[in-house]
């Protein structure tokens, strides 16, 4: 019961900070509030803190920062290159899915088989699904060498394809160079969806990286089976998830996503605009929320099964 009321209450604090903050509009955090409820409810606290890790540095990383005068981010340019730019994100409920749904239901099928008393085990087995799992014990093995440990990576999978994405989208915009579109080479607009520069792919890995490094250490500390060996391990997955991620998130977006650029005004069109524009690349098939959610799922997979 403990562990239900501190994964209510600090889902409570991260929905009602980023409502306060406006980096999640009403139904945005509501969705956000199950989702952490679910990551961090269970017999890890590594995958709510993981996605935590996530939020906060995404959500930093979507808002204007100051030194003075002068611009740090690449906030400025992303408005002026990009229509319907929005500084502090506001991710509505679809958005916050997008960067959450795989590692949810992975987080859920590892706690319905190795946390029987968990809240994952009882919604499952009222939905007549049953796995059959050791029980976890943190002082007797390691959740990512032992058990579906398989879970555990898709987790790392998901969210440093998501943090890795965000970071080349909001930072990468500061490369010196123009993006190429990943499927021919060809320079395209900055923020072109398929655009790829060193840089963007560069905070693609840092953030896997990231993802990687902060699981293994509350691992360290969580699951006292874990040796310090697993710090290297989960690193290169990280960075694995990052750059891979972002290589699938671009070429989903250079092929089945359209990419419509105004030359008069000098903006990338968002998706659904009015504004007439010349397209770039991409066939009209996917939405920017939906190469998301499908990169994701791909990274997630790729890192769950070759670590199983």
């Amino acid at each position: 019961m403990n562990d239900l009321v501190f994964a209510a209450s600090l889902a409570s604090l991260l929905s009602f900070h980023g409502l306060r903050k406006k980096s999640l509009s009403p139904n945005g955090a509501l969705t956000a509030w199950v989702v952490g409820f679910l990551t961090l409810a269970g017999a890890l606290r590594v995958f709510g803190i993981a996605l935590t890790v996530f939020y906060f540095i995404g959500s930093r990383a979507t808002k204007p920062t100051r030194s003075g005068t002068i611009h740090i981010d690449g906030k400025e340019k992303k408005r002026r290159l990009e229509e319907g730019y929005v500084d502090a994100g506001y991710r509505s409920g679809w958005q916050v899915l997008s960067n959450s749904a795989w590692a949810v239901i992975a987080v859920t099928l590892w706690n319905a088989a190795h946390a029987k008393g968990s809240v994952h085990a009882f919604a499952l087995r009222l939905l007549g699904v049953h796995i059959e799992g050791e029980p976890f014990v943190p002082t007797q093995w390691c959740a990512v060498q032992s058990g579906y440990r398989g879970l555990v990576f898709a987790v790392l999978g998901h969210l440093g394809c998501c943090l890795g994405d965000t970071l080349a989208s909001e930072l990468g915009i500061l490369s010196t160079k123009k993006p190429r579109l990943v499927t021919t080479g060809q320079e395209v607009p900055p923020g072109t969806n398929g655009g790829m520069t060193v840089w963007g792919t560069t905070c693609s890995v840092i953030g896997g990286t990231i993802i990687g490094f902060v699981m293994a250490l509350v691992l360290l500390w969580e699951n006292g089976a874990c040796g310090s060996g697993i710090v290297a391990q989960m690193v290169a997955y990280g960075a694995f998830a990052g750059g891979f991620g972002s290589l699938v998130d671009s070429l989903l977006g250079a092929t089945v996503q359209r990419t419509r650029y105004n030359a008069q005004r000098g903006v990338i069109l968002e998706d659904g605009s009015l504004t007439e524009g010349k397209v770039i690349s991409g066939l009209d098939l996917l939405t920017n929320n939906q190469v998301n959610l499908l990169s994701s799922l791909v990274t997630a997979v790729i890192l769950g099964l070759v670590t199983t």
